[in-house]
């Protein structure tokens, strides 16, 4: 897809606060609200908009052990790589999932509240999915920049 510097705009502010009204949104990039609405549409329809979330305060929300865990399985191919997805799918403390290049197979991002949270996680969670051979944790002490914004 195309854009140009007003979609960009649009992507921006929206990036930056998906809440504000569209005719807020229309007069920062400098368009009336209905060319506004018309292409912020188009941009969902596009699928370049994927969805808005709501960001919260994950130590207010009690929060406070985060972890990249690098995922070997002991089987690769379609069929053990589908099902770890599958799996993946079932765990709400995994935010993200990823599949890599190195030495490992997948990248997991996980939240739990606390580090015996994790630890349970750990042994009856992430362990016991089949095909998982190797897990290798680090977890997180500080974080420094944390962003949801592409750089558009």
């Amino acid at each position: 897809m195309q854009l140009d510097h007003t979609d960009k705009d649009i992507l921006n502010e929206l990036q930056s606060n998906a809440r504000i009204t569209n005719a807020e949104l229309a007069k920062r990039v400098h368009l009336s609200a209905s060319s506004t609405l018309e292409r912020v549409k188009k941009l969902e329809s596009s699928g370049l908009i994927d969805s808005y979330v709501t960001l919260l305060n994950a130590g207010l929300a009690g929060f406070t052990c985060f972890t990249f865990v690098e995922v070997t399985l002991t089987r690769h191919g379609e069929t053990p790589v589908e099902d770890f997805f599958k799996s993946i799918y079932g765990i709400d403390e995994v935010l993200e999932c990823h599949h890599i290049t190195g030495e490992g197979d997948f990248l997991l991002k996980i939240a739990t509240k606390d580090i015996p949270h994790y630890d349970t996680l750990i042994l009856h969670g992430l362990s016991a999915l089949p095909n998982v051979q190797h897990l290798k944790t680090s977890v997180v002490l500080s974080t420094f920049k944390n962003q949801t914004r592409l750089p558009i």
